[in-house]
């Protein structure tokens, strides 16, 4: 019975992923499936887990071929863990990271697996591209038909219009609006001006330039493909060449660009979770625990302004349980999906007022900003949507590590009206 299980603190000890590149680059014929089992392999054989049997491995794809629907099943196969190990596929947008991170760590905690690997993948390069509705049906109907003359007549049913693939699109489907221009709304409901989101996303980039010469990411990356570091980030970079960028959005009157919007991206990450007991007996030093996590999401066809800004809700329903403040924090990774949506959440946070309109009494207060992504993130690093929550968690893990104490908010927000926070100490 779950009911007479003891709760178990757990540990995260590894963490790997293959360096993000912008779609179509050096990924574009690399799918979720190589991806992620390079990265697998990347992190088995930095912790010489090959032939191993770990507990389960979880992960998944948001965006997946039909043939993909035992993803991580078939990465484990084409991993050098025993080939016992099970795994499953989760999918949560761009909480997918996160999410399955919190199933093998919900699974450590109750004594049901000692060590796990959860992570997540994602290609914008190579999508699915499927069949309009008008072909499709009329397929079907080929296959159902008995005879001659009932195939021909569905075959005669298909226009050239038919012929045109249909693309995968990064909308809300009950809105018809990207994440992109929902985030159009949300800076100006909130004010967020373009040049706060030019210089944020320039912080971005200078702190990832800088944590790569410091070496940070030296043990995080295997390279992949030719490639060995993120290929999204831009050195060169400046508040005047954000500012000559057109919107991307709102053609006329956004202030969303290129430049201070996460790009598509194809990649691959994972982290190892385990038991202390397990970690010990591997002689694998504990980064950090996962403490407390919250899930959350919010109506935004009301407020389509507040797509993103679910981790409201998370954070705070995170920090009561935790008996916490927003302030009683060393670091904090905040997910880059757009400049404009990060800078919102701080704002709401700060701000008695806005912090109504979500249906709260008090503001949850500021952060220091020196202690917010201080390696960079998504602007920087670049976005594969499953793929981020467990490259958040990894840095997180490491800057715990190296202080050697204290105490990390995550938060990531998804398409949906979601996010997902939790809280990591050392």
């Amino acid at each position: 019975m779950l009911s007479d299980l003891k709760s178990r603190r757990v540990a995260v000890v590894g963490y790997n992923r293959i360096p993000f590149a912008r779609q179509n680059t050096f990924y574009a014929d690399k799918g979720n499936q190589a991806m992620m089992t390079a990265a697998l392999n990347g992190l088995i054989d930095r912790y010489h887990l090959s032939g191993m049997l770990l507990g389960e491995v979880a992960g998944g794809a948001v965006i997946k071929h039909s043939r993909e629907i035992n993803l991580m099943r078939e990465c484990v196969l084409g991993s050098s863990l025993d080939h016992a190990t099970a795994a499953c596929d989760i999918q949560q947008a761009c909480n997918t990271g996160v999410a399955a991170s919190l199933y093998i760590a919900h699974k450590i905690a109750l004594g049901q697996i000692e060590a796990g690997i959860a992570g997540g993948v994602d290609s914008a390069s190579d999508v699915p591209l499927v069949f309009s509705e008008g072909l499709r049906s009329s397929l079907l109907a080929v296959r159902r038909a008995q005879t001659l003359g009932q195939r021909i007549q569905a075959f005669s049913r298909i226009r050239w219009k038919d012929l045109k693939p249909v693309a995968p699109m990064n909308m809300e489907p009950r809105t018809g609006l990207s994440m992109g221009g929902h985030t159009e709304i949300t800076a100006k409901y909130y004010q967020i001006s373009r040049e706060d989101q030019d210089r944020y996303s320039l912080e971005s980039h200078q702190k990832m330039a800088a944590a790569y010469d410091s070496g940070f990411f030296n043990d995080m990356l295997t390279p992949f493909a030719g490639l060995d570091r993120d290929n999204i980030l831009r050195r060169d970079t400046s508040l005047e060449k954000l500012a000559r960028l057109k919107p991307a959005f709102d053609k006329t009157s956004g202030s969303l660009t290129a430049g201070n919007s996460s790009p598509l991206t194809d990649g691959a990450s994972c982290i190892l979770l385990a038991s202390e007991d397990w970690a010990r007996q591997q002689g694998l030093p504990v980064l950090a625990y996962i403490t407390f996590a919250a899930t959350a999401a919010i109506d935004y066809l009301q407020s389509p302004h507040n797509l993103l800004l679910a981790p409201v809700h998370a954070s705070v329903k995170m920090l009561e349980q935790a008996g916490l403040t927003l302030q009683d924090f060393d670091y904090y990774e905040i997910h880059e999906a757009f400049a404009a949506q990060v800078l919102a959440l701080l704002k709401i946070w700060e701000q008695p007022g806005l912090m109504k309109q979500f249906g709260y009494d008090k503001a949850l207060g500021s952060i220091d900003h020196s202690k917010l992504n201080v390696h960079g993130s998504s602007l920087a690093a670049g976005h594969p949507f499953a793929a981020t929550g467990a490259r958040v968690i990894a840095t997180m893990a490491k800057l715990l590590h190296e202080k050697g104490s204290g105490r990390g908010l995550v938060s990531v927000c998804a398409a949906g009206g979601q996010g997902v926070t939790l809280i990591m100490e050392k």
